[in-house]
């Protein structure tokens, strides 16, 4: 089981049945981008990793991101027994990356930037 955000309940409940990548996408269908400064984009990556071949780039409140599954972040008994410091050391280690569909492009994107969110 794997945790993602520690401030938002829907990555809590996404990642509960998210194992090291997970086939069928658990939790919220759709996501936003959050956390991105506003002269700034969300890339999205070919694989999980920062240094990944960049695929495409999400704007700053991007929304209609559709989920596909995440990997890595805490699990639940992380969440529960380590103290914020060591949450964060951490996830430092072992960060949240999702799987996820925006305008076409199919990629990875870090998942500290997601929220959940929806699609008209």
């Amino acid at each position: 089981m794997h945790y993602t955000k520690p401030t938002s309940l829907a990555l809590i409940i996404l990642s509960l049945g998210a194992g090291p990548v997970a086939a069928d996408a658990d939790g919220p269908d759709f996501y936003r981008v959050t956390g991105v400064s506003p002269h700034d984009v969300l890339n999205i990556r070919a694989v999980p990793k920062p240094n990944g071949t960049k695929l495409g780039t999400i704007p700053p409140g991007g929304a209609c991101i559709r989920n596909l599954g995440c990997q890595g972040g805490l699990s639940v008994q992380e969440f529960s027994t380590l103290s914020k410091a060591e949450q964060a050391a951490r996830l430092k280690r072992n960060p949240c990356w999702c799987r996820v569909e925006y305008q076409g492009v199919t990629g990875w994107v870090a998942g500290r930037y997601l929220a959940e969110g929806s699609c008209p």
